[in-house]
């Protein structure tokens, strides 16, 4: 069961929907994280061991969150950020992937593909 966290900028009302696809979800509201910055977010995330789901493109930048110190960051670039657009975006993506292949990677999700940046082989265990 693939663990996940939504970011502030998620619809907390994917959850119920996510947990039908069999994920273990928590939403950054429940934890009390809204409003804080993306690090501790991020670290939260990485302590319960949470994939992170985000549309906050900082969370891409591979300096600050390398393949492999976290159990994967997924951001999310739709071509609208209408709410219902977005839902249906991230929802087609969980039904349509095997996300335990994507643990600890950053993902770019983008209509036309899909963009997967693992840790170097040489650092993996």
């Amino acid at each position: 069961m693939t663990r996940i966290k939504l970011d502030e900028n998620l619809s907390r009302h994917m959850k119920p929907e996510l947990e039908q696809q069999g994920c273990d979800v928590e939403t950054a509201a429940e934890e009390g994280l809204l409003g804080k910055t993306d690090t501790e977010v991020g670290v939260a995330a990485r302590r319960e061991g949470r994939m992170l789901f985000t549309l906050d493109i900082e969370f891409a930048d591979m300096r600050k969150h390398p393949p492999g110190n976290h159990s994967g960051v997924v951001l999310f670039r739709p071509r609208s950020m209408g709410p219902l657009t977005v839902n249906r975006f991230v929802l087609e993506f969980v039904q349509n992937t095997d996300l335990a292949e994507l643990a600890g990677c950053v993902v770019v999700v983008e209509p036309a593909r899909i963009r997967v940046r693992r840790q170097p082989l040489d650092s993996r265990e």
